[in-house]
């Protein structure tokens, strides 16, 4: 019987591994559209700059170990050598160069591929024309899913996103709640999808074909089933694809949107086939609710140098949906209707959820009394505030003046700490 050494058994092990590895999709390096394609070309070239500098050092490294290993006498011994021109120019003047090229390779395509640039080729053999008509998606990070809107064509989905091949698609990307980031390997890199703010991406698909797109950013429990189809089509099937949502597709207005937006995971496909025209500003502001102040009038404000007059009101239309929260995640999360865990001195009107209070908070009716209250409920041994001379009470703050009336107003309690 023939027994194997263990480390040949250890290789053998590995085997399925290896296999399993020859099944990745390597999209990244075998992309369908332009922009990816000359993003992997950025790669490979970077990677191959980079190892003429890595594989000559370790061929180095590897050839003077073995050259000079204690049990090689035929080796010149030198132990006074200390210098060389020759090798100082080579070790100095190779990195060098090879970091000019990637600086001038890194200045260059980062103004070529910066997303926000509209699009200049179709593919390295076409430019784009006065005549090409670019299609534009708004794009909205839900949780957990994706909505795209095409304001163009008045129609929008969940969970599937189509174009025309050789069309330039300029995206507009926003966020309902969580930071997310919007990805399709195939078509463009990642852009980041934020609330409040828009960030764009401007991509074209060469290639017709169903292509994987994700969020590649961690939002929470839904995070790895937030995931979508595109359709790269031809002309003529991306219209049959766009009557198609119009036919079985649903209104879709800032009721029906703030339903949608609800928290869930592994949504279905869904088509709308008429979109309130306001809808993505609305989101994008912030302002989808009836009522509440978007941010484009908020930053108004804010450039004429703030208003005195109903500020109260105008705090009411800035506080935001906060029903949205799910297991700790979502817009406002810890401020849904129930205080967060471990909340003892609630600012709101809203029963405390234990009689302790914080350290340094200022005692309420149901808090500690005596000298303990003066530290938050604890006490320093052998202190006694009474016997300490030049030590008295402290003195309550000063009134605040209004900033309507001019007269002066007491601060709220929590602002006195």
């Amino acid at each position: 019987m023939v027994v194997l050494p263990g480390k040949f058994l250890r290789i053998l092990g590995m085997l399925p591994l290896l296999a399993l590895l020859g099944g990745c999709n390597m999209v990244v390096m075998s992309p369908a559209g332009h922009v990816a394609t000359q993003q992997r070309d950025l790669i490979v070239v970077s990677t191959l700059l980079m190892l003429l500098i890595i594989v000559p050092v370790i061929a180095a490294t590897l050839l003077f170990a073995w050259r000079y290993r204690a049990s090689n006498k035929a080796a010149t011994y030198d132990p006074d050598w200390h210098h060389s021109t020759g090798l100082e120019v080579l070790i100095w003047t190779a990195p060098l160069l090879i970091i000019i090229a990637l600086g001038a390779l890194t200045w260059i395509s980062t103004h070529l591929l910066d997303p926000y640039r509209p699009l200049e080729r179709i593919d390295a053999a076409r430019p784009v024309t006065q005549e090409t008509r670019p299609l534009t998606v708004e794009v909205v990070a839900l949780d957990w899913k994706w909505m795209f809107i095409y304001p163009e064509l008045g129609v929008a989905t969940v969970n599937e996103l189509a174009a025309p091949v050789d069309t330039p698609i300029n995206f507009k990307i926003t966020s309902s709640a969580i930071m997310n980031s919007f990805f399709i390997p195939a078509l463009a890199g990642q852009i980041y999808a934020m609330p409040g703010m828009e960030t764009k991406l401007h991509a074209v698909m060469n290639e017709p074909g169903v292509y994987d797109g994700f969020s590649a950013n961690y939002s929470g429990p839904g995070f790895s089933r937030m995931r979508f189809k595109f359709h790269g089509l031809s002309a003529g099937d991306f219209d049959a694809w766009v009557a198609k949502v119009k036919a079985e597709g649903q209104p879709l207005d800032r009721t029906g949107y703030m339903n949608v937006a609800a928290p869930s995971e592994n949504d279905p496909v869904r088509y709308f086939g008429s979109v309130d025209g306001g809808l993505y500003q609305a989101i994008l502001g912030m302002c989808v609710q009836p009522g509440k102040m978007c941010m484009q009038e908020m930053m108004h404000v804010d450039m004429s140098g703030g208003v005195a007059e109903n500020h109260e009101a105008n705090r009411e239309r800035l506080i935001y949906d906060r029903a949205g929260a799910f297991d700790g995640f979502g817009y406002g999360a810890g401020h849904g209707n129930a205080e967060a865990q471990g909340a003892t001195f609630p600012a709101t009107d809203r029963t405390p959820r234990s009689a302790d209070q914080p350290e340094g908070m200022q005692p309420d009716a149901s808090g500690p009394v005596g000298n303990d209250a003066d530290h938050g409920g604890h006490s320093i041994p052998g202190m006694n505030h009474d016997a300490m001379p030049g030590m008295g009470a402290a003195p309550a703050p000063p009134p605040r003046p209004s900033t309507e009336t001019g007269e002066s107003s007491p601060a709220p309690t929590q602002l006195n700490q």
